[in-house]
């Protein structure tokens, strides 16, 4: 508190690139932070996060008067200053590259404050002093600061900040310093950026589908093997510290609208671009291992080179690269470091929070004044809640039917019970998960053991792609025994074995090449959350950080025997995760969900025949 008895507080902001977000510390205590994407229901939404605001200001019980500096998540003049030093060193390259981002810098974003200052001034009439962190010190920040630790190696990666797009650090006490830094236009994110846009996928969305694809690649196959020395010889030289140079003769995103020169990747490689939406080949699934692999590679190394520069024991990771799981995984179960933590919103939105940390820590020189456990994030339970007041007065005004239950163990039996009846469950509860992962407050819950569940979910429930896996959710204190895992794991950052007890090796060099055959094998006593290669993207669950979704395995546990459940977010294909009961609701009845649960509130599909009716035709869902 200040002397006068107010709190001091701190917005940190991220906006105009995607993403966008909001955070709050008030007296150095993380308060409240969001994606604006929830709030506008438009996935990605790059715009000023004015609702984002609103809502973290509302939950800090502050106007903006009130707070001591607003945090944008970088340097938007250094950020101009790359765009101008790359257009003239590759000139006369993308020369109408330029001509079309110029307009646009010299009307908007090279007058970033005075654009910051219009849109706050929507939301209130005092604007406090604006700071402007480099992109990558609030990245570190947003990694160091939350961590249980008072001292870490930093290391984050992404695809660019301002010129950076690799950096190593040493996080201590209140103190972060960057050591190294990798520049533009080399980049181990614009790497894998480019990857996902040659075999079909958004750019800065579709990583992740490119991960989740790469286990359907053949580890000792010729191409694969064949497809990994290409990537190391032609198109980066990778250096023993991690370090990279890309071979800017095959990458196009520094003079044009493209990633790549796609004739000199299709001679190269020996396939054409796959075309969004197109049939999956198992070249496609080899060039997807192979990036995968490099990658591993390169993060590794880096990781290696932290800890010797820096002499810690311990690590943490944010970045766009960093929500790379698999990766992840094997860096924990390498032993570099002694423990690891990765910020849950690890890409441009948690840019918000470490702004909000560097404005903290650096601009006011506050000190930590303690290093809580498990860390700051609070489970990443960040967002807005809503009461079972709230859900019934929805339920009034849709005239759907429901019960209220009064017992909370109740309800956990009766959930448990449907999901183990082989119903599909939506799970809204508490405050709103930050970052891009549910964890178990706005989820799809199911049955893992359930060997057609996989395909139920992605096809009928979230309408997406039919390879890609789920994650199971599991008591940390049980993790031990489903997966080769003795470390929490509550943000689904980390992909390992599945436990070799459970596993029911399937036949695989009789497999078909069709993708969705080999995936819907039986392959473990977890089928559903068992990817290809026999690895699952854990959650571990504790009871101390959400009780209430612990209390539901435990109860799934008692009916089946097992304390893991699937979970997966609780949105559909091209939309965000839901915010509030009105998504949720609107979710529910559009999907072939059974049940769901909000708060105390339950809702079965099956009592809901008139109302099914009396809806109008919806249409079809986006694509991401």
């Amino acid at each position: 508190m200040t002397a006068a008895g107010n709190p001091k507080a701190i917005l940190g902001i991220s906006a105009f690139y995607h993403d966008s977000a909001a955070a709050l510390l008030v007296d150095g205590a993380l308060v409240a932070a969001a994606q604006e994407e929830r709030f506008t229901r438009k996935k990605f939404d790059a715009s000023f996060p004015r609702n984002a605001v609103n809502y973290v200001l509302q939950e800090g019980g502050l106007t903006l008067k009130e707070i001591d500096a607003v945090v944008f998540y970088e340097k938007p003049l250094l950020k101009f200053d790359r765009l101008l030093e790359t257009f003239h060193a590759f000139a006369p390259r993308g020369w109408q590259f330029f001509v079309k981002a110029m307009p646009v810098w010299i009307r908007e974003k090279l007058f970033m404050k005075r654009m910051l200052r219009k849109e706050l001034r929507h939301i209130g009439k005092d604007v406090p002093p604006l700071l402007f962190p480099e992109h990558h010190h609030s990245h570190a920040a947003s990694a160091f600061f939350p961590s249980p630790f008072r001292k870490a190696a930093i290391l984050t990666i992404d695809g660019v900040g301002e010129w950076a797009t690799t950096t190593i650090g040493i996080g201590d006490g209140n103190h972060i310093t960057l050591l190294k830094e990798l520049r533009y236009p080399h980049s181990v994110g614009l790497l894998y950026s480019a990857f996902t846009w040659y075999l079909g996928f958004r750019v800065n969305s579709g990583e992740y589908k490119l991960m989740g694809l790469a286990p359907y690649g053949d580890p000792e196959a010729r191409e694969t093997l064949r497809f990994a020395e290409l990537i190391r010889t032609k198109l980066v030289d990778i250096k023993g510290d991690g370090s990279l140079f890309l071979n800017m003769d095959y990458f196009a995103y520094a003079t044009r609208l493209l990633m790549v020169y796609p004739r000199k990747w299709e001679a190269l490689f020996g396939i054409p671009p796959r075309k969004p939406e197109s049939e999956i080949s198992q070249a496609h699934m080899n060039l997807a291992l192979a990036i995968q692999m490099v990658t591993e590679e390169i993060i590794l190394k880096l990781a290696a080179t932290a800890r010797v520069i820096t002499g810690c024991e311990n690590l943490v990771m944010a970045g766009g690269v960093a929500l790379n799981s698999v990766a992840n995984g094997k860096l924990l179960q390498s032993g570099l470091f002694d423990d690891i933590w990765i910020q849950p919103a690890a890409g441009d939105a948690g840019g918000a929070l470490g702004a909000a940390y560097v404005g903290w820590h650096t601009w006011l020189g506050e000190e930590r004044a303690s290093i809580p456990k498990p860390d700051a994030m609070q489970g990443a339970f960040l967002g807005p809640a809503f009461d079972d007041r709230e859900i019934l007065k929805l339920a009034r005004r849709y005239g759907a039917p429901c019960r209220q239950f009064a017992d909370f163990a109740e309800l956990a039996e009766a959930s448990a019970a449907a999901i183990a009846d082989s119903k599909v469950l939506g799970w809204f509860q508490g405050r709103m998960e930050y970052g891009p992962r549910a964890l178990g407050n706005r989820s799809i819950l199911a049955d893992p053991r359930n060997p057609e569940m996989q395909k139920t979910l992605n096809l009928k429930i979230k309408y997406r792609e039919g390879f890609r896996p789920f994650a199971p959710s599991v008591a940390e204190e049980e993790v031990s025994s489903f997966f080769c895992m003795d470390h929490p794991s509550p943000y689904m950052l980390h992909v390992v074995p599945v436990s070799d007890h459970l596993l029911t090796k399937a036949e695989e060099h009789d497999a078909p090449a069709e993708i969705l055959h080999r995936l819907y094998r039986l392959r473990s006593e977890l089928p559903a959350v068992t990817h290809v290669d026999y690895s699952a993207r854990i959650q571990t669950v504790s009871r101390d950080t959400n009780e209430r979704f612990w209390e539901l395995i435990m109860a799934f546990k008692k009916c089946s025997g097992y304390s893991v459940v699937i979970n997966t977010s609780f949105n559909v294909r091209g939309e965000p995760i839901v915010c509030t009961p009105e998504d949720a609701f609107r979710c529910f009845l559009r999907t072939e969900m059974d049940v769901l649960v909000m708060g105390n509130v339950w809702f079965d599909k099956t009592d809901m025949a008139d109302l099914m009716a009396r809806l109008p035709d919806t249409g079809s869902f986006g694509t991401d």
